[in-house]
């Protein structure tokens, strides 16, 4: 009997969230339902499809799933791990008998009897994980994935914390993420027990702290060192943003603490629009003087006859 990798029949990622394991599965649907497609093996595609999304669309069978697929490849005879056993024939839902016999291996028959007629019992939910995820303001506009790597608890069958093992994940930062944000990664936290699902992993997102720019809420604030002539006669500078440099224009006559505005140069918001990027001018004076340069404040003083002070 041959793995199947549901993950790869449907086109999604292990960290689908339920959404987009419909998703896929309707999409897949659509274009091989044997009543409508003339793709090449449509109905043995359906079948896959459909066989994929009956494994994943429940939280416990996903939880199981997600158990075995680390010991199997796509396409590859399926060898499951130390004491494992099939379960076999499984009856657990119309449409279900035409499934494959690697499906009926892992789920068997849902309805078997246990102890006189009753019901096996359900499993125990394994232990959730948190863990702080600290990512860089760059990463936030990334659409690459982050490999993460946390301590995950082992249970024996009575419930006794045995050991801790490292699991790793690759993972893609949601758009419009927020700093202290807690976002959930469903069983991908402690095996369940029993049979029961897996646990969640929670990560708790902290931007780390940037050289550059200071962060608030979607938008981004920037200093501007510039000279007091720049400030007085107007100026262009080359200024920094996360995905590179743009020209700003500052005008004559701007003033120490100005801030100005770039449209679309902040962080992304939940929306996939990016805030603004402010941008506060700040006057930087020279550190020394010769007696020549001093020379001219003292006659620019005395042409200017301004008293900053006039209204204080």
């Amino acid at each position: 009997m041959d793995f199947k990798d549901y993950y790869k029949i449907l086109g999604v990622e292990p960290t689908a969230d339920d959404k987009e394991i419909k998703a896929a599965y309707r999409k897949l649907a659509r274009k091989y339902h044997p009543d409508v497609s003339k793709e090449k093996d449509a109905e043995a595609k359906f079948k896959d499809a459909s066989e994929a999304y009956e494994a994943l669309k429940s939280a416990d069978k996903r939880a199981e799933y997600d158990e075995l697929r680390k010991y199997g490849q796509h396409g590859q005879p399926f060898q499951g791990p130390p004491g494992w056993q099939s379960r076999g024939g499984f009856g657990g839902g119309a449409g279900t008998e035409d499934f494959s016999d690697f499906f009926s291996s892992i789920f068997g028959n849902r309805s078997d009897a246990f102890g006189g007629g009753q019901r096996r019992p359900a499993g125990r939910k394994g232990q959730d994980v948190e863990m702080q995820l600290t990512v860089s303001l760059e990463e936030t506009l990334s659409t690459e994935s982050k490999q993460i790597s946390f301590q995950v608890p082992q249970y024996d069958a009575s419930g006794r914390h045995v050991s801790n093992t490292t699991k790793s994940l690759n993972v893609k930062i949601p758009a419009g993420v927020a700093d202290g944000e807690r976002i959930r990664l469903k069983a991908q936290g402690a095996p369940g027990i029993g049979g029961g699902a897996n646990g969640d992993l929670y990560l708790i997102i902290r931007f780390a702290p940037h050289p550059k720019f200071e962060v608030d809420g979607e938008n981004l604030v920037i200093n501007l060192p510039l000279a007091p002539w720049e400030l007085a006669l107007g100026t262009e500078v080359a200024v920094p943003t996360l995905t590179g440099r743009i020209n700003l224009k500052v005008p004559a006559g701007s003033q120490n603490g100005q801030r100005m505005r770039a449209k679309g140069h902040g962080l992304l918001n939940k929306t996939g629009q990016r805030g603004f990027l402010y941008i506060q001018l700040k006057a930087v004076m020279p550190k020394a003087s010769d007696e020549e340069v001093k020379a001219l404040w003292q006659e620019l003083a005395r042409k200017a006859a301004f008293d900053p002070r006039e209204n204080f």
